[in-house]
């Protein structure tokens, strides 16, 4: 419109456009302005950058204050925003672990992973497998003697009855001449589980 203003008059060009006068003189005068916060901006651009993209909106307008000015949070979070500057924030990840719990059975394996014979030493654990983004536990028993899976069960959840479930596959699969004596031992890991047959 200001290019037509210097070969039309303005009442003409506001009466086609159906704008009110008040409404050019306003739009006109915004323009004229400028960014009123492109310093700050560039003030945000720096820290974001100085902090290698770690500082959200509440640690950069932190640190703004603390540099003398005092500004709103949430117009530091709406600049932000429009200078495409997101915090990259790293997931935690998940730890169920919380100690040792419960009664941990003596090591009797002494990180001899080897076996004389079939059935006599099973290993066993709980590992975390991301399929798909997410999460699958998978519990199998090892024999020693030559690496063998002899049971495995898988879950959503590593809950307990999916070790007995699988320990009872395993158990089922023994002969009776095997079936002696189970004892279960610690390999190392507060987790592992090995069973010894006697």
């Amino acid at each position: 419109m200001l290019e037509l203003r210097q070969r039309y008059p303005l009442a003409d060009l506001l009466k086609v456009a159906g704008l009110a006068r008040s409404t050019f003189y306003y739009q006109q005068k915004v323009l004229q302005a400028g960014d009123k916060y492109a310093s700050l901006k560039d003030r945000i651009r720096a820290l974001f950058k100085q902090h290698k993209g770690r500082y959200g909106y509440r640690r950069i307008t932190a640190a703004v204050r603390s540099q003398g000015d005092r500004i709103n949070h949430k117009t530091i979070q709406r600049l932000m925003g429009q200078l495409s500057l997101k915090s990259c924030v790293r997931p935690k990840k998940y730890k169920s672990f919380k100690g040792n719990v419960g009664k941990i059975a003596p090591n009797v394996l002494k990180r001899k992973f080897e076996a004389s014979r079939p059935n006599k030493k099973w290993v066993t654990d709980v590992t975390e497998f991301n399929v798909g983004g997410q999460k699958l536990y998978l519990s199998p028993v090892l024999d020693l003697f030559n690496g063998e899976i002899i049971a495995y069960e898988m879950a959503r959840r590593p809950l307990f009855d999916m070790v007995n479930t699988m320990l009872n596959k395993a158990f089922a699969k023994l002969r009776p001449r095997d079936n002696r004596s189970c004892i279960p031992i610690k390999a190392g890991s507060t987790r592992c589980l090995s069973i010894a047959f006697g």
